[in-house]
Formats: structure tokens, sequence, C-alpha cells
């Protein structure tokens, strides 16, 4: 889980700043509609004499001069609210877009350890309120500090005892108000967090319904649902609670107070030092401050709950990024793909190194296999190999150059992955082949047929078939296959294979085979072997143990040694040359 971070909203401001046009159109209309206020209490407080006297004339030009100060009143709350909507919207947007742009340049061990239901809760649930909050804190928040301060202004104007005696519970509100956003910021943070876990779970769950039906463990997984969203009821109940509590207690000082100056204002103007007239226009101005102390209460408290969103998300900066671009890269104009390790040192861990001086030479079109059981560094030598991951010592060249004297796009353009589980994206096929690479039809056609795919993607319609999300019109074989086209559209000069071919059957087998021997040919190709039979003819067999390279040779070579490799072939009941 990943820890709050204590940016605030401030860090937002420049964003804000890009679009100070409608901030400013929208500030002139926040003037005009605070401004409105007053004058409205001013007008109201002829009007109420003139009805009482029946003074017709003069309270008909009062209610026509109302009319025109609420009618300005509304268009300019319509130019606000529609002004200032537009800037939080392109914040909310911009902060999604940067948080995003940073998590596809995480550091791959940052990213492993992240849960993909809170990250996608964090992007989506948590960017939203973001939104929501500086909308409120520029269109609602700031008109009722505001219009707090003018018709507090216009009170003192009409009676300064009067307001003195008015303001002798705002330190008390301000008090309370502040305590309970503090609890309630504290509270969403939980109910948050707990809303993140929910979301991984359910990621979880949808993704392996399979599983848990094959093992009937339904019952299991339902309990764990439950107690899950029980966590998350209690969370968010504490913040409800916070709020269902802080109203009626603000509400009540709000009473009291407005009772008090009532009482107040009777005993004046029972002796004479406050007119009716007067009064009048400071009852009404009085009431006007009941709807933006409650609008500043209520956004106050999702203000602190928006913090926690914010913290959420700024919590992702405190993730590594992986190594970075040098500042004078070198351009590889032409790859052979020829490849050496030399020492190479790396570990996950400080106190662990996986490989130390490790050293390889792979020529030009060879085909390397790598061997060996789980956690023998065959995985971490291929994100070595496309710079997910740097070595701590020595280097890695690709035809002479260090990789990390290259740009990552660059590098990445000539070293292709073909994964044991073949992840293809929802959009047409021709899409998911090109990947955004920007490779025109005719490539992305000669990239197909390479992989032995045209033939079932001409019969699926064609290469502007839609392939469903999550792959459910497609075989396992016909994704292997797309995966391979996917890899050798741009021609890569070094070919990463993780044995695409160990979960099909044999006749899906030969058709992937088919195509990998195609894809293969003039490439140098480094391939984890998980089953032996299919390495055979390999140019170098790399025998990998506790990131050592206990035995290198062809098949034959290795056989003769009677070593490890040996050992592993008996295995797997293979013992011919």
């Amino acid at each position: 889980m990943l820890q709050p971070s204590k940016a605030g909203f401030r860090r937002l401001l420049p964003l804000l700043a890009q679009h100070w046009v409608s901030l400013l159109a929208g500030a002139c209309c926040t003037v005009v509609y605070v401004a409105s206020f007053p004058l409205l209490a001013q007008v109201a407080g002829n009007l109420i004499p003139a009805i009482g006297g029946g003074r017709f004339q003069e309270a008909l030009q009062m209610i026509g001069l109302t009319m025109a100060i609420f009618l300005a009143q509304k268009l300019a709350q319509y130019g606000q609210d529609t002004l200032l909507a537009s800037p939080s919207l392109w914040v909310s947007q911009a902060l999604r877009q940067a948080i995003f742009a940073r998590l596809q340049r995480l550091a791959f061990p940052a990213l492993e350890k992240l849960s993909s239901g809170d990250l996608a809760y964090r992007l989506t649930e948590d960017a939203d309120r973001v939104g929501e909050v500086i909308y409120k804190t520029i269109h609602d928040s700031t008109p009722s500090a505001l219009l707090l301060v003018a018709v507090l202004g216009y009170m003192s104007w009409l009676d300064g005892q009067l307001t003195m005696a008015t303001l002798l519970l705002a330190p008390i509100m301000i008090w309370l108000v502040g305590w309970f956003g503090q609890q309630v910021l504290r509270s969403s943070e939980q109910s948050q967090a707990q809303v993140s876990d929910l979301a991984a779970l359910l990621a979880e769950a949808i993704r392996g319904l399979h599983l848990v039906r094959a093992f009937a463990s339904e019952e299991w997984l339902q309990q764990r649902f439950i107690q899950q969203i029980d966590r998350h009821r209690r969370a968010r109940f504490r913040t409800l609670e916070l709020l269902a509590l802080q109203h009626p207690v603000v509400g009540f000082l709000e009473a009291a107070g407005i009772l008090a100056v009532l009482l107040l204002g009777a005993w004046r103007i029972n002796t004479g030092s406050l007119s009716a007239q007067q009064f009048s226009s400071y009852g009404i101005a009085l009431l006007m401050l009941i709807d933006p102390i409650s609008h500043l209460t209520t956004n106050f408290n999702e203000f602190q709950q928006g913090q926690a969103s914010l913290r959420r998300l700024r919590a992702l900066e405190q993730e590594p990024l992986e190594a970075p671009d040098p500042s004078q890269p070198i351009t590889l104009e032409t790859v052979r793909g020829q490849l050496r390790l030399e020492n190479v040192q790396f570990s996950y861990t400080p106190d662990q190194a996986l490989f130390q001086n490790l050293n390889l030479h792979v020529e030009p079109g060879q085909v390397v296999a790598l061997v060996g059981p789980s956690g023998a560094g065959k995985s971490t030598l291929f994100s070595l190999l496309l710079r997910f991951n740097c070595p701590q010592q020595g280097r890695i060249l690709l035809d002479g150059q260090d990789l990390r004297q290259l740009r990552a796009a660059e590098l990445r353009r000539h070293v292709a992955l073909v994964p044991q589980d073949a992840l293809l994206f929802s959009g047409t096929i021709a899409e998911t082949i090109d990947f955004g690479r920007g490779h025109g039809p005719e490539a992305i056609r000669r990239a197909a047929q390479l992989a032995n795919a045209e033939g079932f993607i001409l019969a699926m319609g064609g290469y502007g078939a839609r392939i469903q999300e999550s792959t459910s019109n497609l075989s396992g074989g016909q994704r292997q296959r797309l995966a391979i086209a996917r890899a050798v559209l741009g021609d890569p000069a070094l070919l990463l294979l993780d044995e695409a071919t160990s979960a099909l059957d044999a006749e899906t087998e030969a058709a992937v085979q088919k195509g990998l021997k195609r894809a293969m040919a003039g490439r140098t190709v480094l391939v984890i072997a998980h089953r032996l039979a299919t390495v055979q003819k390999a140019d170098q067999i790399l025998v990998l143990e506790q990131g050592m390279i206990l035995e290198q040779g062809s098949h034959r070579q290795l056989l003769a040694q009677g070593g490890r490799y040996k050992d592993l072939c008996r295995h797997q009941l293979i013992s011919h040359l």
C-alpha cells in the first residue's frame, strides 16, 4: 500500500494559473454576485417599512429594484459557475495525465508491487474527487467567503456594536469546523484505503473467476468480499458519523447566535439606539450569513476528503522512476545483433546479489537458450536487456555500445519481446500488431505473414476485425502469433522469447512454431526454455542457477559433459543426442 504524500492543493496553483482568462472573467462575475447581497439587504430594509406604511408607489419601486438586482445576481452566478468550471476540469485532467505518465515511467520493481485495482481507483475516483474540490473551492467556497466578508462589512456599517456581539461565537465555530475537518481527513484516508483494497480484490476476483469455480471456492471468495466491504462500511460510516455530528452542533450555535442578536437588537430598539428600519436590514443581512457559513462548513469537509485523495495520487511521486536516458545518447544506425555482457552484477536488494560477474558473448544471428530452475535469473536477464533494470556494475553491450548510452525508446526498437502470456490490448488486429508505433498497412501485413497469422486474421474478417476485451474471441495460439507479429514489426535485431508454446496443444504449437521459425530467421534470439525439447538446435544453451552460468554449450556438448543439463534432460525424458 502506498503511503499518502503530504502534497497539498497549493501545488496545483500553477495548473490553474494557465487558465487565468477564464478565472479572471469568473472572478468579475463573482464580484457582481457577492455585491448584490448587501444591496438586497439595503433594499429589503426599505421595502418592509414601505409595505407596512402603505406607501404603494415606494413599495412598487423597491420591488422593481429588487427584481433588477436579483436578475443581475443570477446572471452573474451563471457566468461564475460556467466560467470557473472549465479550469477545474482541466486541472483534474492534467493531474490525471501527469500521474498516468509517471506511472508509465516507474521502475519495474516499484510497479510490480502496486495493486492494479488500487491504481485504477486512484486514477478514477481520487482524481475526480480532486477536480470536484477545486471546482467547489473556486466557484462556491471563494464566493461564500467573499459574501461573508461583504455582509459582515455591511452589518458593521449599520451597527458596529451589534456586529461585534454577533462575532463572539466566531472563534468557537472556526475551532469546531477545523477540528471536525481534521477528523474527517483522517477518516477519509482510512475509508479511501479500504475502497482501494476493495477495488484490488474485485480486480483479482474478476480475473480469477474461472479458477475460483474450478476449485469450487466461491464461498471462500464470497467471505473475503464480505469482510472487505464490511471494513469499508465501517470506515465510511465513521466519516458520515462525523459529518452527521458536525451539522447539528454548528447549526445549534448558529441558531443560538441569531437568537442572541435578535434579543440584543430588540433591546437596542427599545432604548432608541437603533431604528426598526435599520434592524430590518440588519436582520436580513444576518440571515444571509447562514447560507455561506453552511457552504463553507460543508466544503471544508469535502476539501479535507479531496486532500486525502490528492495525497494518495501524489504518493506515486515517491516511487522511483526507471533509469533516465543519457544526456548525450548514441544513435545506432544499423544493428547487427551482437551482444556482450561484461562482469555484470545486479541485485534487487542490497543484501542479496542475483548476478555476480556474469559474462556472455552472443554473435549476430545466434540462438541462445536459457534453461534452469525458477529464480535462476532468466527473466531478470531479459529485463536487463530491455533496460527495465540496469546493472549495478559491469556493462551490457549491443554492437559494442553500452545500453545505458542509448535512449530507451531506440533500444526497444531493436530489442523485441514475445512473452509467454501474450497480453493484447482491445482494438483492431492492425492496431494490436502496430501497438501505436505508426507503421503502415503493408508493414503490418508482412509482420503477420511472418508470424504465420494472416490465415486466421483473414478468416476473422481482415485486419480491421476487432479484438474483444480480454481477447475472448482469440485462441491461445492466435494470441501468440499476434504477439510474434507485434514483436517482429519494425525488424528488430534481437528477439527475446519467453517460450511462447509451453501452454499450447501439439497442433496449435506447430502453427506457432512455424511463425517463430520465420520470425527468428536472421536475428539474434534469446529464448527462455521451459521444455528442453524445443531448444535442442540452439547454437548455445546456458544453464543458469542462482544467477550463475553453470554450463554453456550446444545440446550435444552439454549432454556429453554429463552435468546439470543432462540431469534436466533425464527428468524430461530426453536422452537422444
